[in-house]
């Protein structure tokens, strides 16, 4: 019988504030391109929009985030959440349609964060005049490269990633605290700000209104709250902690989400208002010198080349980090759901030949945006923004099952506010959608397809008999056990007498051969692997064996091998031929877990006991 057996790596455990460090390598380093997208976005609204965009993280995402922690402490996320929600099939096709979502934000974040280390890297004035116009080769380089660290067993180093993440906070505050400088010895910028926007905006009402509007064009300073959940195993808890109800782990975990939400608020807020005021908006337009990189041209105007170029360096390291902490995501996400579900290959657990695929797909997006960074901002939006939304949802969900009033209106206000900015998002730069779309197709598709291919594997983890179960069987340790494949109907005694009668009758079994009945109760047939339960049940003379699975011809299968393992004897099972088209048959078997089950019984025996001679006997008739 087929088993899985998980070798898992040993989990370290670290302090709060240094796996907020490893979430921050993605989160903080939007730093590096969110100013210039928003000024080239919103212009001298930027500011507003920007305080927007706090108000929305502080109290939209912040306390969605707060209750995932609190919900699932073991990292599955609001995937997982919404996937405990809605069971069979239409809960697993919600949960693909999400992993395309997030296979959008994680490969535009490997994409994008390459770009635009590359446009830093390029735009330095010391690299300049070698570098210019080789944005698409240096990209797909850093990519490469990444790629191939994963190749050879990278690993996130927490201890690299807090030196990372401090380095880097450090320059933006001194580039910022320099911006704030310059501001003071310039304070005309001020005027001159509210000028041009009173020259287009006279009532500050539209200004503010206008503000919420252009809001979802900033949106990628969202990014990161769904990765801080997803490392909370890592987050070192209480020694009392249970396994069930981390209560360490998850205070620490809220720590985490609060410091990390409250510092990247304050650094947006600050770095949107010194870019804004202090560099000219042609800087920001394509070619220009900020655009991508707008504290970076601070940086190299008021402190200096060498200065410049370490904070260059500094935000070409985070940038890329950012690009590993996605690729790692994406390694965790995929085995954790397609292969469980039957819908990708065993090999896609392996970690090279998922890299590889990876790799591919970033190299076909960079040559598309061609290594542009505010091209791939909206696809990058759209994949954080429907994470965001699904997890507003799920714990509005939860608070709707609990009955609390209060808590479901507040949060599904929330997720009423993402799914809007989700959906202007999508409208006014539909390239998210597009490419979202094309993940979530391929990964249904493919899904399907291995489904199919896989749907007779035997797909059996274990067998757990119950008291009475175990008593019948112990009857037949030396000897082979004759089972009836039966459909139960009332379960009343002449059911069974009827057919007992039959299936001798049909297969000229004697009257001195016992026989045991088996039923194969259906309960969930989206479920591809699972764990059988025997139940024994006595009714009069008659022995009935009840078994709850995904898939009956499978269970069957695999409790025939179990029979003749622990029996040392081949067990026979008896079924009666079908009626009705056998297309109807494989769709019902592939959607409903049943189907023509003699054959397919047989053929999932096949694949896995290779051997005929050690191979349960199946017998059909009528």
């Amino acid at each position: 019988m087929q088993s899985s057996s998980t070798h898992e790596h040993p989990v370290s455990f670290h302090p709060w504030w240094q796996v907020m460090c490893l979430t921050g390598v993605d989160y903080f380093s939007t730093l590096g391109y969110q100013p210039g997208i928003a000024v080239l976005a919103a212009g001298d609204m930027a500011p507003i929009a920007t305080l927007i965009l706090v108000l929305v993280t502080l109290f939209g995402a912040l306390p969605v985030y707060r209750n995932v922690a609190r919900l699932s402490p073991h990292g599955e996320g609001s995937i997982a959440m919404l996937e405990n929600s809605l069971p069979w099939w239409h809960g697993k096709f919600l949960v693909l349609i999400l992993l395309g979502f997030a296979g959008t934000d994680f490969i535009i974040t490997i994409t994008l964060s390459a770009a635009d280390a590359t446009a830093h890297l390029i735009k330095n004035p010391l690299l300049v005049r070698w570098l210019d116009g080789q944005e698409i080769p240096l990209t797909l380089i850093l990519i490469a490269l990444l790629g191939a660290l994963f190749l050879k067993g990278f690993r996130e180093v927490i201890g690299v990633a807090v030196v990372i993440v401090v380095v880097y906070l450090g320059l933006n505050l001194a580039v910022i605290g320099m911006g704030i400088y310059q501001i003071s010895l310039h304070p005309m910028v001020f005027p001159q700000w509210q000028a041009g926007l009173s020259a287009h905006y006279h009532n500050p009402w539209i200004v503010l209104g206008m503000s919420v509007l252009l809001f979802p064009k900033l949106a990628l300073g969202l990014s990161g709250f769904e990765t801080g959940v997803v490392v909370m195993p890592l987050v070192k808890g209480d020694p009392t902690d249970q396994e069930s109800n981390p209560v360490g782990r998850i205070r620490n975990t809220h720590h985490l989400l609060v410091t990390a939400a409250v510092i990247m608020s304050l650094f947006l807020l600050a770095s949107i208002w010194v870019t804004t005021l202090l560099i000219p908006t042609d800087a920001f337009q394509p070619g220009g010198q900020a655009n991508g990189r707008a504290l970076a041209y601070l940086a190299h105007r008021y402190l200096g080349e060498i200065f410049g170029t370490v904070y260059d360096v500094s935000t070409i390291t985070i940038l890329w980090f950012a690009g590993a902490s996605a690729l790692a995501g994406l390694l965790n996400l995929v085995p954790r759901y397609l292969p469980r579900y039957g819908m990708a290959p065993e090999w896609t657990r392996a970690v090279k030949p998922l890299v590889i695929i990876f790799m591919a797909i970033t190299f076909a997006i960079t040559l598309i945006f061609r290594a542009n960074v505010d091209a791939q901002g909206a696809a990058y939006a759209t994949g954080v923004l429907v994470l965001m939304s699904s997890a507003a949802i799920a714990v509005a969900l939860f608070f709707h099952r609990q009955r609390s009033r209060w808590s479901t209106a507040i949060f599904a206000a929330i997720a009423l506010v993402f799914i809007y900015t989700t959906i202007i998002n999508i409208i006014e730069r539909p390239d998210g959608i597009r490419l979202a779309i094309f993940f979530i197709t391929t990964i249904v598709t493919t899904s399907l397809i291995s489904r199919v291919f896989r749907s007779t594997e035997l797909r059996v983890t274990s067998i757990e008999l119950d008291d009475s179960a175990q008593e019948i069987l112990s009857k037949y340790q030396h000897q082979s056990i004759h089972l009836i494949a039966h459909r139960r109907f009332k379960g009343e005694f002449q059911e069974y007498r009827q057919k007992e009668q039959y299936t001798r009758h049909n297969n000229h079994i004697s009257k001195g051969d016992p026989l045991v009945f088996l039923e194969v109760d259906v309960v969930d047939a989206s479920v591809f692997v699972d764990a059988i339960h025997v139940e024994g049940i006595h009714l009069d003379k008659y022995k009935i064996l009840r078994v709850q699975s995904s898939a009956a011809p499978n269970a069957i299968a695999a409790l025939l091998l179990y029979l003749r393992d622990h029996t040392g004897h081949l067990p026979s099972v008896y079924f009666g031929w079908t009626e009705g088209n056998p297309l109807e048959y494989l769709l019902r078997f592939l959607l409903f877990g049943e189907g023509d089950i003699p054959i397919l019984t047989r053929e999932v025996l096949r694949r896995a006991e290779p051997d005929p001679q050690n191979r349960p006997r199946i017998h059909v008739s009528g």
